[in-house]
């Protein structure tokens, strides 16, 4: 039942988005483990595509938010408002009370709009006036950002960032691709006649069902090498917080999860670590852009020796 959700819903997504099956696990297993999405690359890559296939695969409610410089963090988690007919002060919800929100552009936003999304995308909640509002499960957010337009924008904050499960990027199609993209959209729509193939239930139940993933003693030892090499490495100055750690686990698991096991093996670590761990680094060097935190992170990869094991057992 768990693999044909998570088959049903990936083939789902690839009825539009052609090449990207490494991408499509990798946001699934971000969703299955509850965590947050940021899609950082060029324009016209599919990031919005992305975002949109997968909320029209799940029935769950779905919202858009369009960040800009004059939005309003009220515009994200909603306000309070004078109902003269009432005579009483009404809450009226925001966009962020959904299931799936797409956070366009969110670099675009002031860092005050910026931060208006740190409580619900980890405690799950909303503030406002005081008052504390759940936000319906699942809720999960895709943003998307684009690394060259530095006009105009305000870089995500350390803190911010770290509340993002994973940084992925969608990457430019081979030739072949390319030419599968022309004659799928050359007459069609498809994403327009998605249908949602999985329910909210299905999904509740995925995000308990990772969590029985068997990670061996000597695996998880593994890890947290990884871990511990980000934080005494010379050319890192602030290495991976005991939050990217739990982050880390949680990922492995899950993606074990997406490939069908009841447990994790080292090629599960190689590939989230990457995702997982590289945003999250303050590198020493006055550049500091992603593409050098993905390269420590490759280069601890290599320097640390995978263990071997019976990993069902």
């Amino acid at each position: 039942m768990i693999n044909k959700t998570i088959q049903a819903v990936k083939e789902n997504i690839e009825r539009v988005l052609i090449g990207k099956s490494h991408v499509i696990d990798l946001v699934l297993t971000s969703l299955v483990a509850g965590g947050h999405v940021l899609l950082e690359d060029v324009p016209g890559t599919g990031k919005t595509v992305m975002a949109k296939s997968l909320a029209r695969s799940i029935d769950a409610n779905f919202s858009r938010i369009q960040f800009t410089p004059d939005l309003l963090p009220s515009d994200v988690t909603g306000l309070n408002y004078f109902n003269q007919k009432e005579s009483d002060f009404v809450f009226k919800k925001g966009p962020a009370f959904c299931n799936i929100l797409l956070a366009d552009e969110i670099n675009r936003a002031t860092p005050r709009t910026q931060s208006s999304l740190l409580e619900c995308m980890e405690e799950k909640q909303i503030t406002v006036d005081g008052v504390t509002r759940r936000l319906e499960e699942p809720f999960f957010v895709i943003a998307t950002q684009n690394p060259l337009e530095t006009s105009g924008t305000f870089p995500l904050p350390e803190a911010q960032m770290d509340r993002f499960f994973m940084q992925l990027a969608m990457g430019l199609p081979t030739s072949d691709e390319e030419l599968a993209i022309m004659e799928r959209f050359i007459q069609d729509q498809p994403l327009e006649h998605l249908e949602p193939v999985c329910q909210k239930a299905d999904l509740l139940t995925l995000q308990q069902a990772y969590k029985t993933i068997f990670v061996h003693p000597v695996l998880r030892a593994y890890m947290v090498s990884i871990v511990q090499a980000t934080r005494n490495h010379a050319d890192i100055v602030s290495g991976v917080s005991p939050r990217g750690t739990l982050a880390f686990l949680r990922a492995v698991q899950a993606y074990a999860l997406i490939q069908g096991r009841e447990y994790a093996v080292p090629e599960d670590v190689k590939a989230v670590a990457v995702p997982v761990l590289a945003h999250r680094l303050i590198l020493s060097r006055s550049v500091g852009i992603l593409a050098d935190s993905q390269e420590t992170i490759h280069s601890i990869l290599d320097e640390i020796p995978v263990p071997t094991e019976t990993w069902n057992s």
